[in-house]
């Protein structure tokens, strides 16, 4: 007797949800089309034309996840907000060399396709590439039974972005004198999370009812602030030396990345607010502060090194695009043997 047919379905792969998926993401993709767009959602490979406009144009990528950040959002059912920290890793990544975000793709994987969920992920990361300015113009779901607990899924993204070749930003201008700017972080970002997991786990039934003016929940999994349209305003306008994106390593790991040989950034304690939030994960945790500044942003989630005779203007006009500006520091000559970045 021949035993009865086994079909993908039967083995755990839903052909059917996987296409209601696509015809959700569609129009969310669609809202995010820009110049340069030849071919998008469906097809085998998205097509994009670099704008006409570059003259040396010089492609700029990065990729990113969204870090163990996701298993809270599995566990509280928050799944609209972490497409949002998808995006913002890699652009404002590409960001920090002076390049304006093309495109953006996505990869979702799961043990099971829920299509509600997968379709909050992917409006969320919809959501982030307008705010960036960039196309989804594509990306991969990925329906493998057994790889994943049920409920959980896993997240990548991978972003271009083009800069002139003359206007690619090393670092390199940067010397003593200049000045460090700091732009507000939006909360805990996408980095340090399984030591935001830990303290939640050791506060136990004593966790505050709100941070920040927020539910609690909503405090921890604010999604990672998206620079991208202020900065390249102020770029426009001021010369820029230097970004730094202050991801996982906090500032004492990313600012030294941007930095010459020889120079360090002094930062001033106190020069920007301190968060209800990081107030509390350091509590919790018991740790010092030259722990949370190589392990959180710690409030300033992108740093900015300008001439100081630029210093002013700079941060007026990004203050005039909506971000939250600090004067933290400045640039000195490192002495030998000295920290690349010192607070106090």
């Amino acid at each position: 007797m021949n035993p009865s047919p086994l079909s993908y379905k039967d083995a755990g792969v839903d052909i059917d949800a996987g296409d209601a998926l696509v015809e959700r993401i569609k129009p969310l993709a669609r809202k995010t089309m820009r110049e340069g767009v030849l071919a998008g959602i469906g097809g085998f490979g998205a097509l994009f034309e670099v704008p006409k406009r570059y003259q040396e144009p010089v492609l700029v990528s990065g990729t990113d996840g969204v870090g163990t950040k996701l298993k809270l959002a599995f566990q509280w059912g928050m799944h609209d907000t972490v497409g949002i920290d998808l995006v913002a890793m890699s652009v404002n990544d590409v960001l920090v060399q002076g390049a304006e975000p093309l495109f953006f793709l996505d990869y979702f994987a799961c043990g099971k396709l829920h299509v509600d969920t997968a379709a909050a992920v992917v409006g969320g990361i919809a959501r982030g590439c307008e705010l960036s300015g960039c196309a989804l113009i594509g990306g991969e779901t990925a329906e493998m039974p057994g790889m994943y607990p049920e409920g959980e899924y896993d997240l990548a993204g991978f972003a271009v972005g083009v800069v002139e070749k003359s206007l690619i930003l090393s670092g390199a201008a940067v010397k003593p004198g200049d000045t460090v700017l700091g732009l507000r972080s939006s909360g805990v970002h996408s980095n340090g999370f399984s030591l935001v997991r830990k303290c939640i786990e050791r506060a136990g039934a004593n966790l505050p009812a709100a941070l920040d003016g927020k539910p609690f929940r909503e405090a921890v999994m604010e999604p990672t602030r998206i620079y991208v349209k202020p900065v390249l305003a102020a770029l426009a306008q001021h010369p820029i030396k230097a970004l730094a994106h202050i991801t996982g390593g906090g500032l004492l790991e990313n600012i030294p990345r941007v930095l010459p040989e020889g120079t360090a950034a002094h930062l001033r304690k106190g020069s920007w607010p301190r968060s209800e939030l990081f107030a509390w994960l350091q509590q919790v945790a018991g740790i010092d502060d030259h722990e949370m500044n190589r392990t959180f942003n710690n409030g300033i989630g992108m740093v900015v090194v300008v001439d100081q005779a630029h210093a002013a203007a700079t941060a007026q006009a990004l203050r005039d695009a909506g971000e939250a500006v600090h004067e933290i520091g400045f640039i000195a000559d490192r002495a030998s043997g000295g920290a690349p970045v010192v607070i106090a």
